[in-house]
Formats: structure tokens, sequence, C-alpha cells
């Protein structure tokens, strides 16, 4: 039977390097729960007053919020990235890197391959840099600065896997623009899907169509996750 150390090596959410950048990352985003809970307040209240607001606004609010995926979800990120043997990974919404050194570690794993996000904000992305250095997964990882719609139009070659978790009101318009790279048996999660139940109501339809291209299932993992398979 294998040791430990060989069996740890197989996967690298157990590297020191990797879990220690990810254990501070989760401890800082836990003491700003205070100014998340202003923000989602904020958000219900555009939702009320049926308010839109802009990528560019919802990333000013957001400039030093973490808004992270927790351990839990992570772990989702990465099991489902190592299931599929996902190379290449494309992440909408990248913030300060969290769910982006999950998705990377499982690329690692898989033996591997790319991780291509997209921040808005250019505080974010120097930061979010920073971190995936931190956690030696630089050479997997290339963060890509400004509007999605244009930063990821090109994602370089098929995609396995995207992780939607950007401005809801384009998570519908990002999956269509880069449907037609997904490789058969490909995955797409969604984050917020109850939290966010007005903005993101024409994505679920979409997706709940199989004559659209995707089975997909919600599950009551963190704010509700939309898990997909492309058909």
């Amino acid at each position: 039977m294998e040791n430990k150390a060989a069996i740890d090596s197989m996967c690298s959410l157990n590297n020191p390097k990797i879990s220690a950048v990810l254990d501070r990352l989760h401890g800082e985003a836990s003491r700003q729960v205070g100014g998340l809970a202003r923000l989602l307040a904020l958000a219900l209240m555009d939702a009320v007053l049926r308010r839109r607001i802009s990528s560019a606004e919802e990333a000013r609010r957001l400039k030093h919020m973490y808004v992270p995926t927790s351990r839990k979800q992570g772990t989702f990120l990465y099991l489902t990235a190592r299931s599929v043997a996902a190379r290449k990974i494309i992440e909408f919404g990248t913030s300060f890197a969290v769910s982006t050194i999950y998705l990377a570690a499982a690329v690692r794993d898989n033996g591997g391959g790319r991780v291509i996000g997209s921040e808005y904000e250019p505080t974010k992305v120097a930061k979010a840099r920073e971190n995936v250095a931190e956690a030696g997964l630089v050479d997997l990882v290339e963060i890509r600065e400004g509007d999605a719609q244009q930063t990821l139009s090109n994602p370089d070659g098929t995609v396995d896997m995207i992780f939607l978790d950007g401005h809801k009101d384009l998570y519908l318009s990002i999956l269509k623009m880069l449907t037609p790279h997904l490789r058969k048996g490909a995955v797409v999660v969604a984050d917020n899907i109850y939290t966010f139940r007005r903005a993101l109501a024409p994505y679920v339809r979409y997706i709940s169509d199989s004559r659209n291209g995707f089975n997909s299932v919600v599950l009551r993992l963190k704010d509700g996750t939309a898990y997909s398979v492309r058909l």
C-alpha cells in the first residue's frame, strides 16, 4: 500500500504551498462577512427595484471584496475537473483567484493544461496573479483583464470545463459565446443560482432545455450551483 506522502502527492490540494494560500484566502474572506452582507442587501434592492447594473458598476462595488467559493464548493470544482480530465478550463469572474487555485490544482493533477480566467477590476487582477504565483501554479493559469465578452471570446482551442461566477446578467451570453468551443461531455458549473434567481432565470431556462445542447441540474451547494453537461 502506498504511504501517505505518495497518496497526498496525487492531490495538489494537499500540497503545503497550495493549502497554505487557500487557508489564508478563506480566512481573509471570512473576515469580510459584514461587508458581503451589505453588498447582498444592495443586490436585493437592485432586484426589488428591477435595477440593472453594469459589469463596471458591479466590479466597482466588489473592488475590495472576495465573494469567493466556499471550501466545499472549491473541492467540488476540483473533483469535477478531475472527473472529466479537464485540461482547459474557462473561469468567468476570477476575483482574488480562490476558485482559480482549486481549478488549477485539478489541471495540474490531470497532467497539465491551462485555466483561463477573466476579471474586470485591475486591482483584483494584480492580486489574483500574486496569489496564483504564491501557490506555485502560475504556469497553469492565465488571467485576462477586462470585459469577459471580449477577453474570453477566443479560448485558444477546445474547452473541457467552464465556471461561471461573474456578472450574473452575462452568464447566458458567455455560455453561448463559448459553447462552440465546448467538447462533448464538457461541464459547465454556474454559481449563485438561488441568490440571484431573477437575474439568472433566463440562464436556468436555457440550460434546462436539452434542445440547447445541455443536460442540467441545480445542486443545493452554497448559494445554488448549476451543473450542466454538454451533449
